[in-house]
C-alpha cells in the first residue's frame, strides 16, 4: 500500500516579500490537484531552527577539514 499527500511544503531558498513571491505562489496555484496556496511569516522558530541545523554542519565541517589523531 502506499502513501496518500494530503499536502506539500514548498521551502523557499530565502525569506522573500510577499510582493515578490507572489509569482511563485500563483504558478503553484496552477498545478494539477492544487487547492491553495499560503504565504508563512516566518518566526523566532525558523531563526532558531536553522541556527542550530547551521551549527550541526559547522561542527562537522570542522570535523572533515581538522580531523583528530589516530
Amino acid at each position: 500500500m502506499t502513501d496518500r499527500f494530503s499536502g506539500l511544503l514548498v521551502v523557499l531558498d530565502h525569506d522573500m516579500r510577499d510582493d515578490d513571491a507572489q509569482p511563485i505562489v500563483d504558478a503553484i496555484k496552477q498545478l494539477r490537484g492544487v487547492v491553495d496556496v499560503r504565504g508563512h511569516v516566518g518566526g523566532i522558530e525558523g531563526a532558531i531552527a536553522e541556527s542550530r541545523a547551521r551549527r550541526v554542519l559547522e561542527d562537522k565541517l570542522y570535523e572533515v577539514l581538522h580531523p583528530a589523531p589516530k
